[in-house]
């Protein structure tokens, strides 16, 4: 854990936040040295920030004790150079015995998933994450998705809650985002409140949250491609239209058209992915399945289609220097 408040080192950032995977051995059991190794490599690839233990790294496949042990690593790992924020979720109760865990593990800040199960309304949603970040000194941002969805008025309540510095988009109606935006601007004159884009492989929605003031985002890909993940960052930072939509056309939308084939590859690709790159991080954990062979197989072709595009841009860029 920083000194520094994670609002500020999260407000100016200068590349993707990393959702790392969670390495398990042979045996199922969690893997620490190949997580550390994980993580190492995406703070020196340029990270900004370390979301560990969340829904990438199977935050509800772990006991207590796992999640404990994985987020002090991640926090031993950065040694400070990044903000190291972990997952937090279930029901209120639990949510806030994981939240102690996290502050006890050293952990920067907190990402509020939705409760278990239950659909609850506005009411009972600000309650649950208003006792949330209640529970410990750590900075939370609340995750909207699946289950947990507000309304503009209860996300300004959220935001005038102490504690609570960001939301997490993970639902993807950009009219609702841009009436929250519009919502917590008027009602919090001169907040600093932080919003994130949370979708699944968020890069394919970044110039529509771009356009509503969403700049920052998770990025899935960072954790098995990030020279690809780094160029895209960059390219729609500085406003380089061109590489943005070729990697959008090539990369991007192929990635998530075979995300849509198989169940939980959102998690379960992610992690085939790292194992492509040589680091073997283990399978995903039940109830999640692998991906068949035919889809690491095209995976691995996006990944290179991916990096021969990024090449071919080089190669350009040199010749016209």
């Amino acid at each position: 854990m920083t000194s520094a408040p994670l609002a500020a080192r999260l407000t100016d950032v200068a590349g993707p936040l990393f959702f790392p995977v969670t390495a398990y051995g042979p045996d199922g059991t969690v893997d620490l040295d190949a997580f550390r190794t994980h993580v190492r490599k995406g703070i020196d690839a340029g990270a900004a920030a370390v979301f560990a233990c969340c829904g990438t790294g199977e935050f509800h496949a772990l006991t207590p004790q796992e999640f404990g042990a994985v987020v002090a690593a991640a926090v031993e790992e950065t040694a400070g150079q990044v903000p190291v924020v972990a997952g937090a979720g279930y029901g209120t109760a639990l949510a806030v015995q994981y939240a102690r865990l996290a502050e006890e593990a050293g952990a920067d800040g907190l990402l509020a998933m939705p409760p278990y199960l239950v659909v609850a309304g506005q009411e009972g949603l600000l309650g649950h994450y208003t006792a949330l970040a209640a529970a410990t000194g750590l900075e939370t941002i609340v995750y909207q998705r699946d289950n947990a969805v507000f309304t503009p008025e209860t996300v300004l309540a959220l935001a005038r809650t102490p504690g609570i510095i960001g939301l997490k988009d993970g639902y993807g109606d950009v009219d609702l985002m841009q009436r929250i935006v519009s919502a917590v601007r008027a009602g919090l004159p001169g907040g600093d409140f932080l919003y994130f884009n949370g979708l699944p492989t968020a890069e394919l929605t970044g110039l529509a949250y771009r356009g509503i003031g969403v700049t920052l985002y998770s990025s899935a890909v960072f954790a098995f491609a990030p020279d690809i993940a780094l160029a895209f960052y960059r390219a729609l930072d500085s406003g380089d239209d061109d590489l943005v939509n070729a990697l959008l056309d090539h990369f991007y939308r192929p990635l998530v058209e075979l995300r849509a084939k198989g169940h939980g590859y959102a998690v379960s690709l992610v992690k085939a992915g790292v194992r492509l790159e040589g680091l073997d991080v283990g399978e995903v954990r039940t109830p999640l399945t692998e991906p068949p062979a035919e889809h690491i197989e095209e995976l691995a072709r996006i990944i290179a289609e991916g990096r021969a595009l990024l090449e071919k841009r080089g190669q350009e860029r040199g010749e016209h220097a």
